[in-house]
């Protein structure tokens, strides 16, 4: 059963009443919620699992996570699972594992080869043309478009809304309005969801064809997670990186870790 916040917690409640769950997934917050009611008990956990673990030191999560890992038996199997390992999550196995097995799954690129890479250089104010040409000129069945704030995705959908159908998802949506412009995506009524990177990390989307990112990614691990939503379960992707005047630092890196696996991409709206 999934626990998350900005669903009414009566409805949890019910559900775990009336069908005793073998698994929860569960934001930490809704959990300890439903801790602090007694609508749940973790005495007979035998699995914990932290996934996206360094996701939940950068939102503040580890207090919660403290406080429910406290609430399990001490003899329970704890996983951690993530993308990167910073000392904070080193400190946070050596506090609750007991002679934990590091397993680390390298590959020779940080992407994964089934994706293709591509960079488009356009100056900031052009962006928005790219790409509307660049929605002419491919053909792409589905594709998330990257800003970095909320307020972006608002103006961008309203700047493309005139002319085909667009969805957006970010952090200031209500839950439900964010389950609803999820559905919409995963069922083709909606082929283009402008999203924060809210979407860059823990959703399933397994027929994403295009990542586009129309603001350049703060950092290397950011694109990972970007382009890593598609490409997924062996299917082929495309990932398109618009470069404006002041990105210059990060796409030097980008080149730099990427190497020939990023190319230029052929559009040029300026010819």
């Amino acid at each position: 059963m999934a626990l998350f916040g900005g669903q009414p917690i009566e409805r949890q409640r019910t559900a775990l009443r009336r069908h005793p769950q073998h698994i929860a997934v569960a934001t930490p917050g809704r959990l300890l919620d439903h801790l602090q009611r007694g609508t749940v008990s973790l005495r007979t956990v035998g699995v914990a699992i932290l996934d996206e673990a360094d996701r939940m030191l950068d939102m503040g999560f580890l207090p919660d996570v403290s406080k429910i890992l406290q609430q399990t038996p001490a003899a329970r199997q704890t996983a951690l699972f993530s993308a990167t390992i910073p000392p904070a999550i080193r400190a946070l196995a050596e506090k609750y594992m007991r002679q934990p097995v590091w397993v680390r799954i390298d590959a020779p690129m940080p992407t994964v080869e089934t994706v293709e890479q591509y960079y488009l250089e356009v100056m900031e104010e052009d962006k928005v043309r790219a790409l509307r040409r660049l929605l002419v000129k491919e053909t792409i069945p589905s594709a998330l478009v990257f800003r970095r704030t909320k307020h972006h995705v608002d103006r961008l959908a309203r700047a493309l809304g005139r002319e085909r159908t667009v969805g957006v998802l970010h952090g200031g949506m209500r839950q439900e309005a964010r389950l609803q412009a999820l559905r919409a995506f995963e069922q083709k009524r909606t082929p283009l969801l402008i999203t924060t990177n809210v979407a860059s990390r823990g959703l399933d989307l397994p027929e994403v064809s295009h990542v586009i990112n129309f603001d350049m990614p703060e950092g290397m691990e950011t694109y990972i997670h970007r382009v890593g939503r598609t490409a997924r379960a062996g299917r082929r992707g495309t990932a398109i990186t618009f470069v404006g005047q002041h990105d210059i630092e990060m796409f030097d890196q980008l080149q730099k870790r990427l190497g020939r696996a990023l190319q230029r991409h052929p559009l040029n709206i300026y010819s």
